[in-house]
């Protein structure tokens, strides 16, 4: 027989389990302790890794004396950062709009 007690403790479990503290994520979320699926924490990287190569570019570009085009990879290397915080943002309203949509005795 399933008891009340027993469903928290599996909460719990389940809630311990699927807690991800990836340094990516949370980099740009406002908060460290979320839970995120391996797909976005993928994307995430691939992300970082552009802006990263964003800035790398802007850096040669700089050593090699071209300041527009370094200027125009920063502008869209900041772009990214908020492209990236604002999809975070909408990802957690669906998230938090599904869970209020689940009964209560789920």
């Amino acid at each position: 027989m399933i008891t009340r007690s027993k469903l928290a403790e599996q909460l719990r479990e389940y809630q311990i389990r699927s807690k991800h503290d990836w340094a990516s994520v949370s980099f740009f979320s406002s908060t460290s302790n979320l839970a995120s699926s391996r797909v976005d924490v993928v994307i995430f990287v691939i992300w970082e890794l552009v802006v990263l190569a964003f800035l790398a570019f802007a850096a040669v570009s700089l050593y090699f004396r071209h300041i527009r085009l370094a200027f125009i990879l920063v502008c869209i290397t900041v772009l990214l950062l908020l492209c990236m915080k604002i999809t975070k943002q909408v990802r957690l309203a669906r998230k938090k709009k599904r869970r209020m949509l689940l009964p209560l005795s789920m």
